[in-house]
């Protein structure tokens, strides 16, 4: 890996591509991210690049982080992750990562958690089907049968049953990135991408590329 990214969830639009076909896009404020550390192989074991993200008060910062911050003479950073990139030695502390890492064209994974929908029913959680509406059917959005009587006189693992829902990290692949604003920071990928606005998105260069 030789591209990544963090980014918060601006939200979603529709812009005009060349040709006049309408694309759905999510916008992302994507860094600049501040490294605050390069780990090599012979340090660490690893070599990786550690970078901060969304600044914060010092009020808020614990001792350990703030001494971190400090030694890499950087703000203080809401967001720290790694990214183990190849070309890590490349990197020096104080770097940033801008949105220009990235350009038109480039496919993604965007990693996120999910928007979380709390306690559900088997219909909403796993498209279930329901029951007849009718009002003598009395089974209209209930699960279905939950086992059979002595053989096997259980539930099987895996049924599919009322319970939390959402908020789990999701990585949506292969999404195309369609354009990049460098000067506000701004990568506008094409298609859907999880977690609610404001979220912490994690853009990495895909892992595998689908026709």
């Amino acid at each position: 890996m030789k591209k990544a990214i963090l980014a918060t969830k601006v939200g979603m639009t529709q812009i005009f591509s060349d040709d006049g076909a309408l694309v759905p896009v999510t916008v992302l404020q994507a860094g600049p991210c501040s490294v605050l550390q390069v780990k090599t192989m012979e340090n660490d074991g690893y070599k990786a690049v550690q970078v901060g993200f969304v600044d914060k008060r010092e009020k808020l910062v614990n001792k350990p982080l703030k001494g971190h911050f400090d030694k890499a003479g950087v703000s203080y950073k809401r967001f720290i992750r790694e990214f183990r990139f190849e070309n890590a030695e490349e990197y020096s502390v104080k770097d940033e990562i801008k949105a220009d890492i990235f350009a038109a064209g480039d496919k993604v994974d965007a990693t996120a958690i999910s928007k979380g929908k709390g306690y559900q029913g088997a219909i909403k959680r796993f498209g279930q089907h329901r029951g007849p509406m009718a009002h003598g059917s009395k089974f209209h959005r209930h699960q279905g049968s939950n086992g059979s009587a002595t053989t096997p006189g259980r539930v099987f693992k895996g049924k599919g049953m009322p319970g939390h829902m959402g908020a789990k990290k999701v990585t949506v692949q292969n999404l195309e990135i369609v354009r990049v604003d460098a000067e506000n920071n701004l990568i506008l990928v094409k298609g859907a991408v999880p977690g609610p606005k404001k979220a912490l998105v994690t853009l990495k260069e895909t892992v595998k590329t689908i026709a």
